[in-house]
């Protein structure tokens, strides 16, 4: 007999399953594999700095996307299936919150389903959701083309109200209610997401959305401040 889904529950990555942008972690990665200038890498780095500490930039995290995706064009799609397992290796693991993993692994010891919605590339945020045993992850996809990525995104980027609506299409398939569902997030921009869920956390929130988490009386979560390694 096939076990009841009682309850969904969708996490962030960015600064809610790991610290910083995961978007840097790739961009790292195609640094080692000899895709990224150092030019660019110290930009993204700075960039990625100011994430980690203050919380999203859209304007910041748009331009590493853009220039990323510019850099990945005619990119083989396995070269960059082995960049983004050399980024969890040597970079993501790392930088995982472990109360943040913790969290999404006991949800999925109680029977739910668990699955990482993030503007992250699709290659990277599926690893990750694979990698930790979750459900599965839906993330940006990138065209391709003849077994390359041509540098363009397929549809839009997973972010904002884009979040809520495959929520509501994923607890739906499960047949679970929006008031059974867990929804995690850092950033104010997810709004749209932690409100659809009955029970939203804010997890290393940002200004905005601890004002709104406060005042809702939604619980907070804060991981930043020493980390420690992810065990094996």
């Amino acid at each position: 007999m096939v076990r009841p889904v009682g309850a969904v529950a969708f996490f962030d990555i960015d600064n809610t399953l790991l610290r910083g942008a995961s978007l840097f972690h790739l961009a790292r990665g195609m640094h080692r594999g000899g895709l990224v200038s150092n030019r660019d890498i110290a930009r993204f780095a700075w960039k990625a700095r100011h994430f980690a500490s203050r919380g999203e930039n859209l304007s910041h995290l748009d331009e590493i996307r853009a220039r990323a995706l510019q850099l990945a064009a005619g990119i083989s799609v396995v070269r960059i299936d082995a960049i983004a397992r050399d980024i969890y290796e040597n970079y993501t693991e790392s930088a995982l919150w472990p109360k943040s993993v913790a969290l999404a692994r006991q949800h999925i010891a109680d029977g739910h389903e668990v699955w990482l919605l993030s503007a992250t590339p699709q290659v990277l945020a599926g690893l990750i959701a694979e990698r930790l045993g979750l459900t599965g992850a839906v993330g940006t996809r990138l065209i391709e083309a003849d077994g390359h990525y041509t540098g363009e995104i397929d549809g839009s980027v997973m972010h904002g109200a884009a979040k809520a609506v495959v929520a509501a299409q994923l607890a739906e398939r499960a047949g679970v209610a929006p008031a059974d569902c867990f929804a995690y997030s850092d950033s104010h921009n997810d709004l749209p997401l932690l409100g659809f869920a009955g029970h939203p956390t804010a997890v290393n929130p940002d200004r905005a959305l601890r004002a709104h988490a406060v005042a809702a009386g939604w619980p907070l979560l804060e991981h930043r401040g020493r980390r420690k390694t992810l065990g094996r």
